[in-house]
């Protein structure tokens, strides 16, 4: 069993399995309102393709609708259920680039085969699970969309935390995995209630056990003007992550990867 993760930045993964091609929280930008790309080119035209995008939840630098606009005619949604409702620019992108739209809550699952495919059918199945995160669609709206995480089921296991807090089911909702994308950051100098840290984010492949372990979601964006406000934040949380996952998880094999880059994991199992 393998899987392919190429880290785009931020927390924009593909991630390549049974010649499916899931992409997650597409954000394709060099600016996103007062935050600025500081690390890594843009994402080359090729990252936007894929079979199926996985939104974790609302807030614009996880759903970006001009990212999405760049996405192939046909390209799968799955979104938190509640989103098309809470964001018109969801609504218009979908309707106008023809990518059809599928709401999930957790535990909900969808299957996704690959559009291209010379080698019989391909298929994975993602489930989707719960994220302790604030899913608002930021500065305003209402409580009722969730934040969620996926699974995707393949050759291997692929767990992607969107944005989480830890929280105490984590382990029996994610199940046996053989990859787990794991947030360590954030774009700004203090996190706040709802995220992983490095240490947290070591605690939870504690928990969940994984393989293989690559830090997303630090080291991509940062505020404009703040570049000397604890700086150590935006450049260390992935070397703090595998420092730390060393002492809390030392069975896990952490994947540290620059902007574009891609590895090829086995699962043991």
């Amino acid at each position: 069993m393998a899987v392919e993760v190429t880290w785009w930045g931020h927390a924009t993964v593909t991630v390549t399995d049974s010649d499916v091609r899931v992409l997650t929280d597409p954000l394709f930008v060099r600016r996103l309102a007062h935050l600025r790309r500081r690390r890594g080119a843009l994402p080359p035209p090729a990252a936007a393709r894929a079979d199926a995008v996985l939104v974790s939840h609302l807030h614009a630098d996880h759903l970006h609708p001009a990212s999405l606009a760049r996405l192939a005619p046909g390209t799968r949604l799955v979104v938190p259920y509640g989103a098309a409702a809470a964001v018109p620019g969801l609504r218009r992108v979908a309707s106008v680039r023809g990518l059809p739209v599928t709401e999930v809550r957790p535990g909900d699952t969808v299957s996704v085969r690959a559009s291209r495919n010379g080698h019989g059918p391909a298929e994975v199945t993602v489930r989707a699970v719960h994220a302790a995160h604030d899913g608002r669609r930021l500065p305003y709206g209402p409580h009722r969309v969730p934040a969620l995480g996926y699974v995707v089921h393949g050759a291997a296991t692929t767990y992607f935390a969107g944005d989480t807090g830890l929280f105490d089911t984590m382990a029996e909702e994610v199940g046996t995995c053989d990859v787990a994308l794991l947030p360590v950051g954030g774009w700004g100098p203090f996190l706040g209630h709802g995220h992983l840290d490095a240490r947290r984010a070591a605690e939870a492949a504690a928990r969940l056990g994984p393989v293989s372990a690559v830090p997303v979601h630090y080291g991509t964006y940062w505020p404009i003007g703040m570049d000397a406000v604890r700086p150590h934040e935006f450049h260390s949380p992935g070397d703090e992550f595998a420092r730390q996952a060393g002492l809390l998880a030392p069975e896990v094999a952490v994947h540290r990867l620059a902007h574009g880059e891609s590895v090829r994991l086995t699962g043991a199992r």
